[in-house]
């Protein structure tokens, strides 16, 4: 922290712009790891418990009602939706055969959902990428202006040279302890966005099966199958 202090205390506009931007790029990776933490955490228990609520009910109203209370960051409840949403008439997507027109809607309704889990990975994948290269930066920005400063400064010798270089060193430091816990979640949640795909592509897949078997059955809409009440 002395290092710090001095390094802002005796640094540039320069010194002090890339060490705000590093501050500032901490705070918003520590802000999207917590959140991202705390959102893929609730995602992942919430698929755990909603998927087999919504197969053990006796039709497909009572299931999408259940869905409500369970799928609380609404993963499922789209992907429902759009199984259950009936073609426009006179329109592309109504010439097209059900088996398709399910198969689109439901990509899109994942595609979606997937958007939103990943929200903050790009964030967290650019502060690990470039946040080593900034402290770089305000590391040979600090060496290159003290010794500036050394070569007027009459006698030279490696004590006059050894604190400001190692001050400057801080910047590098501060850049590496940004980098690093970015680098790490975005590697965690990655893999957690990529088992809640797996879940919601398998989901989807089934949702689609179950759809196209109940048309048949009923000989029209699934919706005649699914729901006693229709």
């Amino acid at each position: 922290m002395d290092g710090l202090g001095e390094l802002w205390r005796a640094g540039d506009a320069v010194t002090r712009g890339v060490a705000a931007m590093l501050l500032t790029m901490s705070v918003a990776a520590w802000v999207l790891i917590v959140w991202k933490g705390w959102l893929l955490g609730r995602v992942r228990r919430d698929l755990a418990r909603a998927i087999p609520v919504f197969w053990s009910a006796s039709d497909v109203a009572t299931a999408r009602a259940q869905l409500v209370a369970f799928d609380r960051e609404a993963t499922l409840q789209p992907l429902v939706d759009a199984g259950l949403q009936e073609a426009r008439g006179g329109t592309l997507e109504a010439a097209a055969q059900r088996g398709s027109q399910l198969t689109r809607r439901l990509r899109d309704a994942l595609h979606r959902v997937l958007a939103q889990l990943r929200f903050g990975q790009v964030a967290l994948a650019s502060i690990g990428a470039t946040a080593p290269f900034i402290g770089l930066f305000g590391t040979v920005w600090s060496i290159y202006h003290a010794l500036l400063g050394l070569a007027g400064g009459g006698s030279f010798g490696i004590e006059r040279i050894a604190a400001p270089v190692g001050e400057a060193l801080v910047m590098t430091a501060a850049g590496l302890a940004v980098a690093i816990p970015a680098v790490l979640a975005y590697n965690v949640f990655g893999q957690q966005v990529g088992a809640c795909e797996a879940e919601l592509e398998g989901f989807a897949h089934d949702l689609r099966e179950m759809l196209l078997d109940a048309q048949a059955a009923a000989g029209g809409s699934p919706l005649a199958r699914l729901d006693p009440a229709g």
